[in-house]
């Protein structure tokens, strides 16, 4: 009895419980389908990743290159060359190389490459600078006269020396050092007395001695 009361049952509202079920089975195949597929497609609002973004062409700056400093040349220096008058007193002549002057031991007119110191007869004379001691001899036109090489290519020249020096060729001396002493040996100077006829010259070429004194 039991058996076909189900049977009934069963046959009568089976069907609409089996159309639910597969109402049901479709609408869950479908939301899983719509979910997977909507998973497969990026959203089109997502923000775009940095890697995915495109670069900007930039140009690269150039390594600037250091400017060229023009070299200057540079002179040595050199120091002064300390300088001292050989001995003190009166000029009785001055340096006339480039121009006739008078003299009166000869008594006529020509250059005068030197000046003339008057002295008392003794009167030390001194190295005008450090140097060597080049020559010593006797002139007979200018007496006992000393050389001495100087640095910077000088020569001094000392004459009318007494006859008897201070110094020997080969001898180092200082600037004030005693060379010999105030004499009368010059002949073509006679005329001016005791004194010293003192001569410059600078790689061989003469000079006003006052102006190596100022050097």
């Amino acid at each position: 009895m039991s058996n076909q009361n189900n049977s009934r049952f069963f046959g009568g509202k089976g069907y609409y419980i089996a159309l639910i079920l597969c109402v049901c089975a479709i609408g869950i195949s479908g939301y899983v389908y719509s979910t997977r597929n909507n998973a497969s497609k990026p959203a089109s609002d997502a923000p775009v990743l940095a890697s995915e973004e495109v670069p900007v062409s930039v140009k690269q700056p150039t390594e600037a290159k250091p400017e060229t400093v023009p070299t200057q040349t540079v002179e040595p220096v050199t120091e002064k060359l300390a300088t001292c008058r050989p001995v003190e007193g009166e000029v009785l002549s001055q340096y006339a190389a480039e121009c006739l002057s008078y003299n009166e031991t000869t008594r006529d007119w020509r250059t005068h490459t030197g000046i003339d110191i008057g002295a008392a007869p003794g009167t030390a004379v001194a190295a005008a600078a450090d140097g060597e001691v080049y020559t010593v001899y006797d002139d007979e036109k200018m007496g006992t006269t000393v050389v001495i090489r100087h640095e910077g290519g000088y020569t001094t020249k000392y004459s009318s020396l007494a006859a008897e020096t201070n110094v020997v060729p080969g001898e180092t001396v200082k600037m004030g050092q005693t060379i010999g002493c105030v004499g009368t040996t010059a002949l073509m100077e006679a005329s001016l007395g005791d004194h010293v006829h003192f001569s410059v010259t600078k790689n061989d070429a003469v000079m006003d001695p006052e102006e190596f004194f100022a050097e």
